[in-house]
This record gives C-alpha cells, sequence and structure tokens, in this order.
C-alpha cells in the first residue's frame, strides 16, 4: 500500500540520488531542470506548493507498511476556475519496487486527491511516447490518449515525442465504481 506525503526538503537528498543520469531527469522533468540536480533547485521547485492556495502539490510516495520513500509526484497547474490539473514528475525511484502495480496505486490517489478532494473536473498528463510500461499503467488507471505531440523534446540528436493523455471526472468516478462491484 502506498500513501502520499508532502515532498519536503528532507527528501531533497535521496531525488537527487534518484536522478543522476541526464536521460533520466529528461523523462521526470522534460526539460525544466539540468542536471546537477540541486538543493537550490529543489527548494525553488516547492517553493510556492503545498498550501491552501498553490498551483502545485508536490508529494513523495511512501510504502505505508515499512516507511520507505519509494518515488514522487506531483499535482500541478491546478486551475480552480476550469477545474483542471496535470500529473507530472512522476517517478518510482526505488527500482527495486517497479513492475509491481505500485504506479497504479499512486496515480489512483493522485487522482482522488484531484478529483475528491480538490473537486477537478480534468486531470492530464504527458508522458514520452517510448515508455510503454507508463502507458500502459495510465490506461490501467482509466486515462485516455488525447493526441501525439511528435517530436516535441530535443534530447542528444535524437527527439522524443510526448503522449497526451486525461481522464474526466465521471470516467474516474465510474472506475472506482465498477472496482466495487
Amino acid at each position: 500500500m502506498i500513501k502520499l506525503e508532502y515532498f519536503t526538503n528532507q527528501d531533497f537528498d535521496l531525488l537527487i540520488n534518484w536522478i543522476n543520469e541526464d536521460d533520466l531527469l529528461r523523462e521526470w522533468a522534460s526539460t525544466q531542470f539540468q542536471l546537477p540536480l540541486t538543493t537550490e533547485i529543489l527548494e525553488w521547485y516547492i517553493m510556492n506548493a503545498n498550501s491552501e492556495h498553490a498551483k502545485a502539490l508536490i508529494f513523495k510516495t511512501v510504502n505505508s507498511k515499512t516507511g520507505e520513500t519509494i518515488g514522487h509526484i506531483s499535482l500541478n497547474g491546478i486551475d480552480k476556475k476550469n477545474r483542471c490539473a496535470r500529473i507530472s514528475k512522476f517517478l518510482i525511484g526505488c527500482a527495486s519496487y517497479r513492475g509491481m502495480g505500485f504506479g497504479a496505486q499512486i496515480i489512483d490517489q493522485i487522482l482522488s486527491i484531484g478529483f475528491s478532494d480538490l473537486n477537478l473536473h480534468r486531470i492530464s498528463l504527458g508522458v514520452y511516447d517510448f515508455n510503454k510500461n507508463a502507458i500502459k499503467c495510465y490506461e490501467k488507471c482509466g486515462f485516455h490518449t488525447d493526441g501525439l505531440l511528435r517530436e516535441i523534446t530535443r534530447y542528444q540528436d535524437t527527439y522524443w515525442s510526448l503522449v497526451e493523455m486525461s481522464i474526466l471526472e465521471h470516467e474516474w468516478r465510474e472506475l472506482k465504481r465498477l472496482k466495487k462491484t
């Protein structure tokens, strides 16, 4: 089981240790950050997050059985007028936890925060098209593909394309209802 807790400066070192390769940084944060990832950059990242009127909620993901921090996720671009937000910076940092279903639990919890706590109508995300495991996880959690942004990010001598996905409140509620029956 997974629980989400606010990401704080006490969590910086662990995230910095996870994000130690440029390609992993690009997958995690696109072009927002550059290596080396530093405490100063992460202080800026959380500066205006995790408050009542914040446009971003930034979490660490914790294995509730062991207390071990295993990942990171954020819900940003929170727009209360249009009732939408975007999932970003999702990472299961501990390799031993990948492929075990924790990703779906984390997404389910962030969707619950967005739809139940924040009363959002739409939550979106972007995932690079080569990340087939993540796409499969998002589809399992009820996300639909909205489109493809072709060759949007340049990395070294190649371009990466981004799959845009979203889920609407009524789709999430129906999925939750079906899981209960």
